[in-house]
């Protein structure tokens, strides 16, 4: 179910950051979308959350307020899969389709080069996401990251390394040295995804920044999970 609510108390963008990352930490909340603006808050949840959690979740200092939308009645409007996650679903089938464009040019499919490319494809546009609001992805990825939880330098950084990535394997810089950053980064990410998942907490999923309103679940496993076979497979094949 969706319900829409009045914020009151948001004078920034970092206001408007720190509200949805404090909601997107109450149990049942799925998803988040707060608008500086319009003064609201557009939370997506398994079940009815009493505004009163709500406002303890903002602060009882009187600073941020919430209260039911005069103008927005709440609503259910329950999301398919596919609803959910087709942002992901249709950038994989981009990237995959690019990729497989690339390859018109051989004489005999190349595994190793579409691989490549294909990973090129997905850094550099993960990382595109995640930078179109730094801020926001940070905070939404310390929030289950094993590693940005101890140092939260690394959630601003981690998007950095993405699209180093990205263009390392777009320029085939050192494919050892690249695919071994690759296996070691997304083996560390993965294990904060499994965490949160075999707990069953419902939140915000970071992987494409804070643009996109997707619930952490089994398919951003399968995603880190892809980039770590992949380079574990490249790496092997080139030792």
């Amino acid at each position: 179910m969706t319900h829409t609510y009045h914020i009151s108390g948001m004078t920034c963008s970092g206001c408007e950051f720190k509200v949805k990352s404090r909601l997107l930490q109450v149990d049942g909340i799925t998803a988040a979308d707060v608008s500086l603006e319009n003064e609201q808050a557009t939370l997506s949840m398994n079940a009815h959350i009493e505004i009163s959690k709500l406002q303890q979740a903002l602060g009882t200092d009187g600073k941020y307020t919430i209260s039911a939308d005069p103008n927005n009645q709440a609503s259910e409007a329950p999301r398919s899969w596919f609803e959910t996650y087709r942002p992901i679903l249709f950038i994989f089938a981009y990237i995959s389709a690019i990729s497989l464009l690339a390859q018109l040019e051989n004489s005999a499919f190349d595994r190793m080069q579409f691989m490549r490319h294909f990973m090129a494809g997905f850094f550099l546009t993960f990382s595109f996401f995640k930078m179109l609001n730094l801020k926001g992805f940070a905070q939404s990825y310390v929030m289950y990251d094993v590693i940005a939880r101890a140092i939260p330098a690394w959630a601003y950084l981690y998007a950095f390394v993405e699209l180093g990535l990205g263009i390392a394997y777009l320029v085939d810089f050192s494919p050892i040295a690249t695919n071994l950053v690759t296996f070691v980064v997304m083996s560390l990410s993965i294990i904060g995804v499994l965490k949160t998942v075999l707990d069953k907490k419902t939140i915000q999923c970071a992987c494409l920044g804070a643009v996109f309103n997707l619930p952490m679940s089994t398919v951003t496993i399968i995603e880190d999970g892809l980039m770590i076979a992949m380079s574990g497979w490249m790496l092997w094949t080139l030792l």
